[in-house]
């Protein structure tokens, strides 16, 4: 296959079967990075104690906002070029890749400082016990240094995507999770290290990941192969990367704050809820990481035929992924919503602590095909490089319903199940939106004067 027919694999033919080559791997690597990070406090526990384990886990909200950030800014890169290979425009995507390694780069630069100057005064905002709080300082210092790498393993990802490889970024993630596990237990059983052993392995996993990554975007034959010596910032291309990513990334971290405010609700329902909604957690993540899938494949199969002018294709792959990811999702979250409690059971065999888990798994599964709409709605529009209007529902229409709902619904009548219920009906609420936008801005793209293909 040359280059050209490499690039051009997602412009013809049927799409369902490389839908589901693309979105595969996503949803693995999404699967391995969240095992990795259980993997991680599980070892911390075992081997240091409860102080350091919740030292780990006190900084996931930080380390979540960061990451999700991170995931969300890249996607711009993702849609630019994807776009341009669409365009068959060759000059425009090797700048476009050196431009994006170039930025991530600077961005994971400057979040490393800043990350690293306001660490502390983050750590007391979040409350975290005085004997606790000197080993989360520690533990983010170091994560915070390792923000290039993360970055950059994000952005180069997105290169990946944007030619529909998305296998390259799974094996590097595997690869550098092995090294983080192995440093993770040299540091701290052969070294007796503890949280900074812990960061310090996560630092080098990343390291190796986006290492790796580069070494094949060098090696690369297409378009996106990456010479040193070229990498540089477009302005103009930077521009359309920060104005897709940035909304995408502020999105991300959005949802983030919320489930913030939720999880404090659920805080004040006692430990038996907390423990059954942490283990719950683990079950629904992993369904979420399977239509979140199919909703970035949406912004890639959207963004190279957006840019080739194939309007109709754009339409053909919004509808088929969305029957996919619904089938999909729904397959799923039938089989957990039937099972729910064998895989609490799995968690904690405290029968009550089973019993709450089993409350929000089935609650949360009963919603899970439309938040597979509302994914793949969002991505389609962040396809055709519209990302500010998923980042403005999502802030009203899923944060605001939650966070309102929390201080009246919830604070009103007091109970687990009436807690939970707002997940659900905020996917309902986001969704209905984002199809209206959807279908006006499908209606607009059918009916523009642009050609059915874009000359280079």
């Amino acid at each position: 296959m040359d280059k050209k027919q490499k690039q051009s694999n997602l412009l013809s033919g049927s799409i369902w079967d490389k839908a589901l080559k693309f979105a595969i791997p996503l949803m693995l690597t999404g699967m391995l990075q969240q095992l990795f990070n259980a993997t991680d406090v599980a070892i911390v526990g075992q081997f240091v104690g409860p102080t350091a384990m919740a030292a780990v886990g006190s900084n996931a909200p930080i380390v979540g906002l960061t990451v999700n950030a991170f995931i969300g800014i890249s996607v711009g890169a993702n849609v630019v070029i994807a776009r341009c290979i669409g365009q068959a425009n060759s000059k425009k995507v090797k700048e476009a890749a050196h431009t994006a390694v170039m930025l991530a780069i600077i961005c994971g630069l400057l979040v490393a400082v800043i990350g690293t100057l306001v660490t502390k005064p983050l750590i007391g905002l979040m409350g975290v016990p005085e004997d606790v709080r000197p080993y989360s300082i520690l533990y983010m210092r170091i994560y915070f240094l390792g923000a290039p790498f993360i970055m950059l393993y994000n952005f180069q990802s997105a290169i990946f995507r944007s030619i529909g490889n998305t296998k390259a970024p799974l094996i590097c993630l595997a690869i550098g999770g092995v090294v983080n596990v192995c440093s993770n237990l040299f540091f701290i059983i052969v070294l007796n290290m503890t949280v900074d052993g812990v960061a310090w392995a996560t630092v080098i996993a990343n390291v190796v990941s986006s290492g790796l990554l580069f070494i094949l975007l060098r090696r690369e034959k297409s378009d996106v192969r990456i010479h040193v010596n070229k990498l540089r910032l477009d302005r103009r291309l930077m521009s359309q990367m920060m104005a897709i990513g940035i909304p995408s990334g502020i999105q991300q971290m959005v949802f983030a704050l919320s489930n913030l405010c939720v999880q404090a609700a659920v805080n004040s329902l006692g430990s038996e809820v907390m423990a059954a909604s942490s283990g719950s957690f683990y079950v629904e993540i992993m369904v979420y990481f399977v239509l979140n899938a199919f909703g970035q494949t949406c912004v890639t199969f959207i963004g190279q035929n957006y840019g080739a002018g194939n309007k109709k294709r754009c339409r053909q792959i919004f509808w088929q992924l969305m029957w996919i990811n619904a089938i999909f999702t729904l397959v799923i979250s039938v089989l957990v919503y039937v099972f729910s409690g064998n895989i609490m059971s799995l968690f904690n065999g405290d029968p009550k602590i089973i019993e709450y888990g089993m409350v929000r798994i089935k609650i949360m599964m009963l919603g899970q095909v439309v938040n597979a709409i509302m994914e793949t709605t969002s991505g389609f529009l962040r396809g055709l490089g519209k990302s500010m209007p998923p980042a403005l529902i999502t802030l009203v229409c899923v944060c605001g319903v939650r966070i309102g709902w929390v201080y009246t619904i919830f604070a009103q009548y007091h109970t687990w199940e009436m807690l939970i219920f707002v997940y659900p009906l905020s996917w309902v609420v986001a969704s209905v939106v984002l199809m209206v936008v959807t279908i006006r801005a499908m209606r607009k793209l059918l009916s523009d004067k642009m050609p059915e293909t874009t000359e280079a």
